[in-house]
């Protein structure tokens, strides 16, 4: 049996948006190996550089109880693992667990009687203790819940948002004993001010994630639905909106193009537990397929934009304001734009990219498109502003309006400007 005031030597495993900040946090109370196997990620991190725009350099050097490594001989002197790596999805829209299962079988290498693996990815009900739990068991030569424990403990990390921090966030715990589950609760109680949720197993805590963002899922796919039958009566979505919004229980949700780490993934890897056990979804798989489709739907509502101003989109030149999939924050995974993208190249108009917050190299690599470092004004027959970076609202729709033709349309996606002062939005 485990000791509930056993000495807890924690290491993090991953140090992307979930990992780092995690490690920053628990670093403030106790000593913790921050390990990434990417070496230039630690590199980077040693000499004070968050590329992902988290955190500034006084905030990565402020403790000295975090020591960055990718090498994982380093991790031997732990006894908690708290694994943080990307859980994505593949072009088939299923769930790949690849990068959790070679963190799974790292740790399975190391690990030592007594010690705890705690999964803070996300995955579906019963991944921590049907599919990791094997691997652990593999290559430990140790017994489940008799040599070695886990726990989960879902992240709710909000990149860009520096009011909803870790310790701001009620943090949802669970273990795979009632001992294993205190010292969790306890463990995660030490940095969490606004306390904890301990549920009552992990299945429980996996499910509880899912469907987090599965909810917000299927809110925004009904106002998408909603946007695009407006649209085809003329009436602006936000002016309904806002007079449904009058009544106290109305949900206040806006449509757009749905993506990043969390709201476009999630649905599915609950949908793929649910084929497994021989359901077949229907409301989640419909509001998947509406929010998916979003990014054609901008792009055509674009093209016969510029058919009414006598525009060929095949000759029209375009500029695509932002491509995070929120605002103020670097992260572009899984963002909504990048089916906008894919469906304008295949019209064979002239594209250009732009966003402050991302880097340059890795906009290349994502798009194949040379990013813009620099607006030039009378330039674009059309803009799409995709994000609702602070900055794009600083610069002003003037000062947006003159990098365009005399004739063009601008697509606002996100309200950041009144109806009167932009062509077109959802």
């Amino acid at each position: 049996m485990i000791n509930k005031n056993k000495n807890l030597q924690l290491a993090i495993i991953g140090m992307g948006y979930v990992g780092l900040p995690l490690a920053l946090e628990f670093a403030k109370k106790r000593k913790v190996i921050g390990f990434d196997i990417n070496r230039n990620r630690i590199s980077q991190l040693k000499l004070g550089k968050d590329k992902n725009l988290e955190f500034s350099k006084l905030e990565l050097k402020v403790s000295n109880q975090l020591n960055f490594t990718s090498n994982k001989n380093d991790l031997k002197y732990s006894n908690c693992y708290i694994v943080t790596v990307p859980t994505p999805i593949d072009k088939f829209k299923k769930p790949d667990l690849k990068p959790l299962f070679k963190a799974t079988e790292t740790i399975g290498r190391i690990i030592k009687k007594d010690d705890i693996i705690i999964y803070e990815s996300t995955v579906y009900p019963g991944c921590v203790e049907e599919e990791c739990v094997p691997i652990l068991e593999k290559f430990s030569d140790l017994k489940f819940n008799q040599d070695f424990f886990c726990g989960y403990s879902p992240e709710r990390i909000n990149p860009g948002d520096k009011v909803h921090t870790i310790s701001n966030i009620k943090k949802i715990t669970s273990g795979s004993t009632l001992e294993v589950a205190d010292l969790v609760d306890d463990l995660y109680n030490e940095i969490v001010a606004v306390g904890t949720y301990k549920a009552p197993s992990i299945k429980v805590a996996e499910a509880a994630k899912v469907i987090e963002n599965t909810q917000r899922d299927l809110n925004i796919a009904l106002i998408n639905e909603l946007s695009i039958l407006f649209g085809k009566m003329n009436i602006d979505t936000q002016e309904v909106l806002d007079a449904a919004g009058s009544k106290w229980n109305f949900l206040s949700f806006r449509p757009g193009l749905v993506g990043g780490h969390c709201i476009g993934v999630d649905p599915y890897y609950l949908t793929h537990k649910a084929e497994i056990i021989g359901y077949k979804p229907k409301i989640i798989l419909a509001g998947r397929k509406i929010n998916d489709n979003m990014g054609n739907h901008v792009a055509l509502e674009l093209k016969n934009q510029l058919k009414k101003k006598n525009i060929k989109i095949n000759e029209a030149k375009i500029l695509i304001m932002g491509l995070t999939f929120k605002e103020n924050c670097a992260d572009i995974r899984n963002s909504g734009i990048q089916s906008v993208i894919e469906k304008l190249k295949s019209f064979n108009c002239k594209l250009d990219l732009y966003d402050p917050w991302v880097d340059k190299d890795e906009i290349k690599e994502t798009y194949n498109v040379f990013p813009q470092s620099k607006l030039h004004p009378n330039k674009y027959d059309g803009i799409i502003i995709a994000v609702a970076h602070k900055k794009f609202k600083e610069m002003g729709i003037n000062a947006i309006s003159n990098l365009c033709k005399k004739n063009h349309i601008i697509y606002d996606l996100k309200y950041l400007f009144k109806k009167s002062q932009t062509s077109i939005r959802l």
